[in-house]
This record gives structure tokens, C-alpha cells and sequence, in this order.
């Protein structure tokens, strides 16, 4: 249980660190999204979901843009989600690093 709690407090540490940065992903997304949306004539809400569905690169097929310029929004948004998720799983294998060396210096030390 002591290596859940120092991970998660860790973990959420790190992230409030990176919250500029990972705001800035997220708002990108999301903008890019009603971008997209308004060049697709989608409702700002099926804009929104597309977006975040693309953004995390699982991919529905439920929406899918038809214009050049949409289908290009939608090429940044999935590499910004790639950047997105790359950057919580690095925040996430650190902290977990971090707090198993720490209970492995208590044990032997």
C-alpha cells in the first residue's frame, strides 16, 4: 500500500508540473476539434468527441472527416494525442521509478 500512495502523490505531483504543458495539448486538441468541426459542418459536440476519439488515436470510424483540410487538422490532432499520452505515461514511469528505488533504499538501508 506504501508504494500505491507515494506513487500517486508522485504522480499527481508531477503532473501539476507539466499542467502547462499538458493544458496546452489538451486546448490545442480540443481547438483543432472545432476547427475541424466547423470546416465538416458537425455539431460543436460531435466536433468535440471526434476530436478527443482522435486524440487518444483509438479511432471509432464513426466520424470521419472529408475535406483536405479537416483530414490535416485531424493528422495534428492525433500527433498532439500521441504527445499527450507519451508525456502521462513518461510522468507515470517515473514516478514509478522513482518510488521503487526509494522503498528499495529503505529495505536494504
Amino acid at each position: 500500500m506504501a508504494f500505491t500512495t507515494e506513487f500517486l502523490l508522485l504522480f499527481f505531483h508531477h503532473l501539476l508540473l507539466a499542467a502547462p504543458i499538458l493544458g496546452f495539448l489538451v486546448l490545442l486538441i480540443l481547438g483543432l476539434g472545432l476547427w475541424a468541426g466547423r470546416l465538416e459542418r458537425w455539431p460543436w459536440r460531435d466536433a468535440l468527441y471526434w476530436a478527443c476519439i482522435t486524440g487518444t488515436t483509438v479511432g471509432y470510424g464513426d466520424r470521419a472527416p472529408v475535406s483536405g483540410w479537416a483530414r490535416l487538422l485531424a493528422i495534428v490532432i492525433a500527433l498532439a494525442g500521441l504527445v499527450l499520452s507519451g508525456l502521462i505515461v513518461a510522468m507515470a514511469v517515473s514516478a514509478g521509478s522513482e518510488v521503487f528505488a526509494q522503498l528499495q533504499a529503505a529495505r536494504s538501508g
